[in-house]
């Protein structure tokens, strides 16, 4: 499928470039790489003349067109080009650089990933590696850039001979494309979401801790603690415990929560969340891609080579975009899990009660014996 061959092939790339291995490879470092593209040059190598031609045809009145008015537009678009190839470099590398991100989605289209290496000089991607770019004026006065190369090939299969052979696909881009793309509040290459960054900020604003335990960052202190009114109580206001075993024949008290009221506190935040990620589906794609599908750990995420942790249940920016409400039903119930999980379970799970005396440990055999005299006395079973 074209999005595993992505994830393979970005892999890859990331894995060659951030190697040393190069350094040792003797006909690599024996011989000089070319890396000269030669971008504006070729694209501007015989537009002196044209601009010459077209100048003096106005200035003779010896236009082709009525009132010159083909030939004032040509000028006025080699007059504006120099300036629209800076601007559209300028924003293409910032788009390419994308794929440096540590967080970045290689089910991205591995081209971008090739282009970067070669607009950016990396070992192995110069003209002497058999790459090579260009940068073309057309006639409609948009600008194109072609990236060609071995990363920029295709293996095909004869559905006849089932021979496989090479063709060439290069990456074209298109400055206009590229302009209404952006002023569309839409990326070429898109970037990964800080979805740990904004879980973070999250914390402190679902209203389950108290304010002076959020710090003038916004962020949770060291010893913050949700807030009693999603704990436990008894009847008689006295803190409902789960009693756990130590070991040795010794336990003591943690705090029960109330979940359910707990679900139905932080649901509105997640889903004003998860509303705004779904405002550009795909950063929504590349959240699920990088962190939210397989459900893992954020010290998963973090161990992993590279953010791929979607696996086979990876989306796909080409196929299922824009997404079907199923699976951005399928999105909030996951983030909701992922928050719950890697962030606000740290806060319900093994908590110390807040009475000193409620915090000792204490012999386990006696503890259920009193809690079950405790249960015969509340119901007048004794």
């Amino acid at each position: 499928m074209d999005n595993n061959k992505n994830l393979q092939n970005n892999l890859f790339l990331k894995q060659f470039n951030e190697s040393n291995a190069i350094a040792y490879n003797k006909n690599f470092v024996a011989n000089g790489s070319d890396y000269n593209f030669q971008l504006l040059d070729n694209a501007y190598r015989n537009v002196g003349k044209m601009y010459a031609k077209l100048k003096i045809a106005v200035e003779t009145n010896k236009c082709e067109s009525d009132y010159c008015s083909v030939e004032l537009a040509q000028i006025k678009q080699l007059e504006e080009a120099p300036q629209n190839s800076l601007d559209f470099l300028t924003s293409l590398m910032a788009e390419l650089s994308v794929t440096e991100e540590p967080n970045y989605d290689p089910n991205n289209n591995y081209s971008f990933t090739a282009a970067n290496s070669l607009m950016s000089g990396k070992p192995g991607f110069s003209k002497t590696d058999g790459y090579n770019a260009f940068l073309d004026l057309l006639p409609d006065g948009s600008q194109q850039i072609v990236f060609t190369g071995p990363a920029f090939k295709t293996i095909e299969q004869d559905p006849f001979t089932f021979e496989t052979f090479e063709i060439e696909n290069p990456l074209i881009i298109n400055n206009s494309s590229l302009i209404s793309l952006l002023e569309s509040n839409t990326s070429l290459v898109v970037s990964t979401p800080d979805i740990n960054a904004s879980m973070l900020k999250l914390l402190p604003e679902t209203g389950l801790f108290a304010q002076d335990q959020v710090n003038e960052k916004g962020e949770l202190g060291a010893s913050a603690r949700i807030t009693e009114e999603y704990i436990m109580m008894n009847a008689d206001g006295s803190f409902d415990y789960e009693i756990i075993d130590i070991g040795n024949g010794k336990g003591r008290n943690i705090l029960k929560f109330d979940i359910e009221k707990i679900d139905k506190k932080v649901a509105p935040f997640i889903n004003a969340e998860v509303a705004g990620l779904m405002s550009s589906e795909q950063d929504a794609v590349a959240a699920w891609n990088v962190y939210i599908a397989k459900g893992t750990s954020v010290e998963e995420d973090d161990q992993m080579v590279q953010d791929a942790n979607s696996g086979n249940e990876y989306w796909s920016y080409e196929s299922d975009l824009p997404l079907q409400q199923e699976n951005k039903v399928l999105f909030e119930k996951k983030y909701k899990e992922y928050f719950m999980q890697n962030y606000l379970k740290q806060f319900i799970s093994n908590q110390t009660p807040t009475v000193k005396e409620d915090a000792a440990v204490f012999d386990l055999a006696e503890a259920k014996k009193a809690k079950a005299q405790k249960f015969l006395d509340d119901n007048n079973l004794n």
